[in-house]
């Protein structure tokens, strides 16, 4: 087992230095530089030379990026010039509202799936099956874009049950109960958008596992043998169908990045997303690359952990 995550952190790690890599030289193509967005036009562009010399601006590429990594290592990515604050501390600020959104959407997501799975492949090709079925269809046919826009047409404006935006009531203590309240309001009608969306794999995955799981030669012969179809399928089918489902929690987080930049923006939700949309559309190029890397990260981190999560649920797969 410890050799399995070994050898998948030695691979994650080339990975990670080639995403780096990767999001650096995707930065220097864009227009202008880190210091474009902080320079008023009318000084003397000797002083603005000056200046970008004296940053490292005309450096070789590999020069400022070996810069950049650098300061990244010891915790500096920067300065934004549109918050005129640290990039680690902004990042800091929008990171938990983007963690509890995941984390929300995520719990959502499982128990929608999970029971919906279950019904599907315990009663294929029924009337409830086909219900199922054709939901999934309906969520792999729309966008997500589409569906959060909606979702906030009807329930934020029309009906007025959720806020329409922010994440929080301007106005409330941290920490006090009404407080955490209007966090979860905030929070609640962005994460069903994702959740009813995302859900659907999810169900497609487990309906097709216990429908595989039905005709195993194992299955076959524990109901030969005369046991009670319950413990048929309470202890063997749903038993084996569920715990693949474990490995698939890295791929939904990864999912979840795409996801969480269409939601927060359509929601103005302040997030990950929404910085990382409002940076390129300021050309914050401290932010957007920073941004752009620790989601690369977490998509890598969310393979490795379902790769980790799968080997302990089928050690067939494990590496020798």
């Amino acid at each position: 087992m410890w050799k399995f995550i070994v050898r998948r952190l030695l691979i994650t790690m080339p990975q990670v230095l080639l995403l780096s890599v990767l999001v650096f030289l995707m930065a220097q193509m864009m227009p202008g530089d880190a210091l474009s967005g902080q320079i008023d036009p009318n000084i003397d562009p000797a002083a603005i030379e000056a200046q970008r010399e004296k940053l490292g601006l005309n450096n070789p590429w590999y020069v400022q990026y070996v810069d950049w990594v650098g300061s990244a290592l010891h915790g500096d990515l920067g300065q934004s010039f549109r918050h005129k604050m640290p990039v680690t501390d902004l990042i800091g600020q929008r990171l938990a509202n983007t963690f509890w959104l995941a984390v929300a959407t995520l719990i959502l997501t499982y128990l929608i799936a999970i029971p919906l799975g279950i019904t599907s492949g315990r009663y294929n090709d029924t009337l409830r099956d086909q219900l199922i079925t054709g939901y999934t269809y309906i969520g792999f046919a729309t966008p997500l874009f589409i569906f959060a826009l909606v979702s906030l047409w009807v329930f934020g404006f029309k009906l007025e049950w959720f806020p329409t935006g922010g994440s929080v009531a301007p106005g409330l203590e941290p920490g006090t109960f009404p407080y955490i309240v209007s966090k979860l309001q905030h929070l609640l009608l962005p994460a069903l958008s994702m959740a009813l969306i995302t859900t659907v794999n999810t169900v497609q995955y487990l309906r097709s596992e216990i429908i595989d799981t039905k005709q195993k030669d194992f299955i076959i012969t524990a109901r030969a043998k005369g046991a009670p179809e319950s413990r048929v399928y309470n202890r063997h089918i749903l038993r084996n169908s569920l715990l693949p489902l474990a490995a698939f929690l890295g791929f939904e987080i990864t999912g979840l990045i795409g996801g969480t930049i269409f939601v927060e923006t359509i929601y103005s939700y302040p997030g990950m997303g929404l910085l990382f949309m409002d940076s390129i559309a300021l050309r914050d190029y401290s932010v957007v690359t920073s941004v752009v890397l620790l989601l690369g990260v977490v998509s890598i981190l969310g393979v490795l952990l379902s790769d980790i999560i799968l080997s302990i649920v089928d050690p067939r797969i494990r590496i020798k």
